[in-house]
């Protein structure tokens, strides 16, 4: 009997299940548990509530990350592995001892310390895992490379679809405007009487008559009646809201090459499309920008840099420009010069006679003088201002190309051509030299040792309106450049970049590093000047520039260089 109660006690008990926990200290986890991330990814916002499930296995982890993420510091998960080295593959059903432990990494970001990988990949990282704090600075800098893409803000990879559009009729005939199916900032594009990317002065159309969009799923510009008063026609069909007195937009209609937008009853507006392969520029363009969000303490910097072209300029197809605005107090400035510049070059040499004097003569200085006053005038930034740079590129009916620059401000340009190094544009910082003899010159000369006015380290902008009536030193007057022809047969190339990239990099050098790059890349034949643009990008991040930057590279030099010779 006592035996048999000491059996009952025994197996009540159950003392073997210490036994068997003492022999796996560690939980495991299946492979099918490591296919699931620790952190979800940005780019599947779907799967977060679901993720929010997981069983008890990574339940622990996923809270730990979870504080992690929301740490005013940032941390880091290292991965302690178990894994034969002679065994790099798992099958189904194999197990993997994990342990994650937290460890603090100082250069990265909150949100940037871990992507979503496939089995394969994680199991690569944890294999060939390196303490971040061991590494080399140029693994390092290659790491941080990485996390800043997602600071890095989309640019010109290519040029997608142009819209042009041209009043025909109307008390606004003539008038032009253009727009690239990439500029987002520029988009939507408006058409009305009051404040509007196509101002029509007809009392017939409404303020905000109509809007025109890219819709990027379809690959198609689309035209939609904001509800106005006289409607909208397409090629003499209403595509107005049917109920007319409800002020109700209408439904979006396709846009094609040679349609005619009617508003009101006069005001007729030519549609002309005009896609990438029927308007290649004709030499290699790169671009790249970063606002350099890193380099301050982790604190995200605001993206304030604006850079776009545009070739051909819609209806003069010798014709493009290229520039760079770096605003100042907000990007509110530097979206609106980028925008209004092109179209003033754009309307000005839509002059027959002033674009036959350019090709003539060889010198844009008036056209680029006029275009930045014109766009001074029509500037509404009162508290925000942009350093702006334009340089305005051309070829003539024997296909020379042919280059020209305008600037205010710091954003500068130069051109490599025949072995030598131009300097297209003129530093308007306070503290340089040729800036300080202008300011001196306007009776009220600088006191030893002041770099800046009402604390700004320019003296010549777009915008800041409010700051040029309190300073009548403040100006808006370009510096021009001579005119350059590019001799195609010396490699020549152009690089124009906001601030950021020479506060690290001197001219001399920028030419060197350039002429480097593309001779390392020329043998891959393709997107050059985009890598050649990209590599500029990277040296002023690993030399830790603490300003946005933004660079435009022209590569002259382009093998299979599309003709675009103009017919007489």
């Amino acid at each position: 009997m006592l035996l048999l109660i000491l059996l009952l006690i025994l197996f009540a008990c159950k003392p073997w299940r210490y036994f068997s926990s003492l022999s796996s200290p560690s939980r495991t986890l299946k492979v099918d548990d490591l296919e699931r991330p620790l952190v979800l990814d940005d780019a599947n916002p779907r799967d977060q509530s679901s993720e929010l499930t997981r069983s008890n296995d990574l339940e622990g982890a996923y809270s730990q990350n979870e504080a992690l993420l929301r740490s005013p510091r940032t941390h880091g998960l290292v991965y302690k592995h178990r894994l034969p080295s002679t065994s790099p593959q798992l099958n189904q059903g194999d197990s993997v001892l994990l342990d994650v432990v937290s460890d603090p990494i100082e250069d990265l970001s909150v949100g940037q310390t871990l992507r979503c990988l496939s089995l394969t990949e994680r199991l690569a990282e944890v294999q060939n895992h390196v303490r971040l704090e061991d590494q080399s600075p140029n693994v390092r800098s290659g790491l941080e490379n990485d996390l800043l893409q997602e600071f890095v803000p989309q640019v010109i990879a290519d040029q997608g679809s142009y819209l042009s559009l041209e009043v025909i009729s109307g008390p606004s005939r003539g008038l032009r405007c253009s727009i690239e199916s990439i500029s987002a900032s520029r988009l939507p594009l408006t058409l009305g009487r009051v404040s509007s990317d196509l101002l029509l002065k007809d009392s017939e159309v409404s303020g905000k008559h109509a809007m025109i969009n890219w819709n990027a799923d379809k690959n198609k510009w689309e035209l939609v009646d904001m509800g106005s008063l006289n409607g909208t026609l397409l090629n003499s069909q209403p595509i107005s809201n049917p109920d007319s007195g409800s002020r109700r937009w209408g439904e979006p209609v396709e846009l094609s090459s040679g349609d005619i937008i009617t508003l009101g009853t006069t005001s007729n507006v030519h549609v002309h499309v005009t896609s990438k392969s029927e308007s290649q520029t004709p030499f290699g363009v790169g671009m790249a920008s970063d606002p350099m969000a890193l380099r301050r303490g982790g604190k995200k910097l605001a993206m304030e840099d604006v850079c776009y072209y545009q070739w051909p300029l819609p209806g003069i197809p010798q014709f493009g420009v290229f520039g760079i605005c770096d605003g100042h107090g907000g990007v509110a400035a530097a979206k609106s010069a980028s925008k209004m510049l092109p179209e003033k070059v754009a309307s000005i040499l839509s002059d027959s006679p002033t674009r036959e004097r350019v090709l003539s003569q060889c010198d844009a200085s008036d056209v680029l003088r006029v275009a930045f006053s014109q766009t001074e005038a029509n500037m509404n930034n009162y508290y925000e201002g942009c350093a702006a740079t334009v340089l305005l590129v051309w070829v003539d009916s024997n296909e020379n190309f042919f280059a020209q620059c305008a600037n205010v401000g710091d954003a500068a340009c130069v051109i490599n051509v025949d072995g030598k190094q131009i300097k297209m544009t003129e530093d308007h910082r306070v503290s340089s030299y040729s800036e300080r003899l202008r300011l001196n010159e306007t009776g009220e000369p600088l006191r030893d040792g002041e770099t800046r006015l009402y604390g700004l380290n320019l003296a010549r902008m777009l915008g800041d309106k409010f700051l040029k009536q309190q300073e009548p030193r403040f100006s808006s007057e370009p510096y021009i450049s001579e005119t350059v022809h590019i001799n195609q047969a010396s490699s020549p190339f152009a690089l124009l970049a906001s601030d950021g990239f020479w506060d690290v990099i001197s001219l001399k050098k920028s030419v060197q590093l350039a002429t480097q790059a593309k001779e390392r890349y020329s043998a891959d034949g393709e997107n050059v000047a985009e890598k050649v643009a990209n590599f500029l990008l990277t040296e002023a991040r690993t030399l830790r520039t603490k300003d946005n930057t933004s660079i435009i590279f022209l590569d002259f030099d382009r093998k299979l260089r599309i003709s675009c010779k103009v017919d007489s």
